[in-house]
């Protein structure tokens, strides 16, 4: 009884942050429900959207993973300097908001980009960057890093020892692959390629800003118009149900796979390929890690360059919109981390099954629920704000669950017993056990957050009024007026933001501020 009593007392914050996403995410998916109107018809400009969106979906993950496979494949039998550098750099993508990382693709590939301007100097008629074609660069851009780290880890996977013994047999490149290669990439392979067909089913900004007509909507878009455009609640409704379906059907398919998590251990590891060793092998990796350096590294470069010359172009609102966007992220970060702690401590299965709700449903699926909720009784301008600030804490919320269980559970574990027999319960044990050595998880996940919601332009698209704008909205009205060298500059400022929220948190949480 007592044992019983100890973990309700433990679990009595998880119970109550439990009910709280619950509520935050059931409750608006129920008004969406009711105001999709069952029986209405469903237009054809609809269906079209769904046709789109999963084609993209799909192109973008193949793309992804077939181009991840080399890259990983290379990474992981090839030793030189600045590996570890690039293998870092792997991950920037994910906390780079999408708006700056749309703005550095078009500076490569736009109309006056790089590329294009190459074309035209050798004759050649340019590409456009706009509709389908831009984006599936885009969302490859942001997913060929993610897929590789967890196509990496798959391969770090395999011992040592396996590829000593196939040395000692003379096994050919070939056999090698058939043998040790092939399976795992077998068992790898689905699970990656679900999780970014699930990540391209909502990527809203990326569809905003590139999209490029009727025939390049996707789901999403088409929420959003039927919002900005129509005021069309019911079809908006209507179409956030489609999404759920969509997004909810790829999110549980990508969590029965069961891939690696892509940031674990042993990355830096390089095992010796003996079969790996002609030159015709050491070109053909030096190509693709080549190719897939150059491809993060100059768009983030001419970020920085055209940011910089922007920079003197800036308006006022951009700094009006910074301090909005750092606001909301600073409130996001405490809800996702107050939330996050609070369901790791339950040590229970459903705990991260609630957490992980976020994952399936779509922020403007979200945002669609709390605008139907909301716009009979207040003006739904007046709550973009906290509406923005909760969503994005939402949405971040099964990534810091991912980083805090695991310590969480290793703690209990390890003093879980002598915390009981010392009667620490509730905050003391909170204090004095749990956030002590949770420290580096909690400035990890809090940077996380902080980034992922400085970065947004989702929900806030639904909410916002002329007169009020975060940073990325405010980078997107400068982009829609052609102010582009000022759009570059806010661009600069908002990543200069992301990764400096990312960075804070994250080195204070390792505890080497003053160092």
């Amino acid at each position: 009884m007592a044992a019983r009593a100890v973990e309700m007392t433990r679990s009595g914050p998880g119970w109550v942050a439990a009910g709280i996403v619950a509520a935050l995410i059931l409750g608006p998916l129920v008004a969406v429900f009711m105001r999709a109107e069952a029986g209405a018809q469903v237009l054809t400009s609809d269906w079209s959207a769904v046709r789109f969106t999963i084609l993209q979906a799909a192109l973008s993950a193949l793309l992804s993973i077939a181009l991840a496979i080399p890259v990983a494949r290379a990474l992981a039998r090839r030793a030189f300097r600045g590996r570890g550098i690039l293998i870092t750099l792997l991950g920037a993508p994910f906390i780079l908001p999408v708006i700056v990382a749309v703005l550095g693709l078009l500076a490569v590939f736009g109309r006056a980009g790089i590329v294009n301007t190459a074309l035209t100097s050798l004759g050649l008629p340019p590409v456009s960057i706009y509709g389908l074609q831009g984006v599936v660069l885009a969302h490859v851009f942001f997913n060929l890093p993610l897929a590789t780290r967890i196509i990496l880890q798959g391969w770090q996977g395999i011992p040592a020892e396996r590829f000593r013994l196939a040395a000692n047999l003379g096994l050919s490149g070939v056999q090698v692959a058939r043998f040790l290669e092939w399976p795992m990439l077998r068992a790898v392979v689905p699970g990656a390629l679900m999780v970014v067909f699930a990540i391209c089913l909502s990527s809203f900004a990326v569809a905003l800003t590139l999209g490029g007509g009727p025939r390049a909507t996707t789901v999403e878009l088409a929420i959003y118009q039927a919002f900005n455009f129509d005021f069309d609640l019911g079809r908006a409704a209507r179409l956030a149900v489609i999404q759920l379906v969509l997004a909810g059907s790829a999110a549980v398919v990508a969590f029965w796979a069961a891939v690696p998590a892509g940031f674990g251990a042993g990355l830096g590891r390089v095992v010796r390929r003996w079969e790996a060793e002609t030159w015709g092998a050491r070109a053909l990796d030096a190509g693709w890690i080549g190719l897939a350096a150059g491809f993060l590294i100059v768009p983030l470069a001419m970020i920085f360059l055209n940011g910089v010359n922007g920079l003197t172009q800036v308006p006022g609102a951009v700094w009006r919109a910074a301090g909005a966007s750092m606001t909301i992220a600073l409130i996001s970060t405490a809800l996702c981390i107050g939330l996050a702690l609070s369901l790791a401590m339950v040590r229970r299965g459903w705990a991260e099954v609630v957490a992980l709700m976020g994952i399936a449903v779509s922020p403007l699926v979200i945002g669609t629920g709390l605008f139907v909720i909301v716009n009979p009784w207040i003006d739904p301008a007046r709550l973009a704000m906290p509406v923005t600030a909760l969503v994005n804490a939402l949405m971040a919320l099964p990534f810091a669950m991912r980083v805090l269980a695991p310590d969480v559970a290793r703690t209990e574990a390890d003093f879980g017993r002598l915390a009981d027999a010392l009667s620490l319960r509730g905050w003391a044990r909170l204090r004095w056990l749990i956030l002590p050595r949770l420290r580096p998880a909690l400035g990890f996940s809090a940077g996380l957050a902080g980034a992922l919601s400085m970065g947004d332009l989702g929900v806030v698209a639904l909410f916002a009024d002329p007169d009020f704008a975060t940073l990325p909205l405010q980078m997107y009205r400068l982009m829609g007026a052609y102010r582009m060298e000022a759009a570059a500059g806010a661009g600069l400022i908002l990543l200069a933001l992301s990764l400096g929220i990312f960075w804070i948190f994250d080195r204070g949480g390792r505890g080497d501020v003053d160092a």
